[in-house]
């Protein structure tokens, strides 16, 4: 794993800019990784099951391509259940959230 600084957390942490956030197939946008992991406590499995299947893991791409996060991006890529990806969400979140707080 790479060594992370501050920024790179800051960086992780932020707002994507409005064309880039993550619709939901049920109406929801999601514009940070805290968003994220809300949605997917909050989505229906069926909701979860639409972007992620065999043909596709939505969630992976988006964090992989817009948020930049590939070490989170290949967890959510084995996320086969709503609540083992808003976990890794969940881990990512405070891992970045205590880099942040570091000196």
């Amino acid at each position: 794993m790479a060594v992370m600084t501050k920024i790179t957390a800051k960086k992780l942490l932020a707002d994507v800019p409005d064309d880039k956030r993550f619709w939901v197939s049920d109406g929801e946008t999601v514009k940070n990784l805290a968003e994220l992991e809300m949605a997917l406590k909050q989505m229906s499995d069926e909701t979860y099951s639409y972007h992620y299947n065999e043909e596709k893991c939505d969630f992976s791409m988006w964090v992989r391509d817009v948020i930049g996060d590939d070490e989170l991006a290949s967890n959510l890529e084995n996320a086969t259940t709503r609540a083992k990806a808003a976990r890794y969400v969940g881990n990512r979140l405070t891992q970045l959230k205590n880099q942040m707080s570091m000196r």
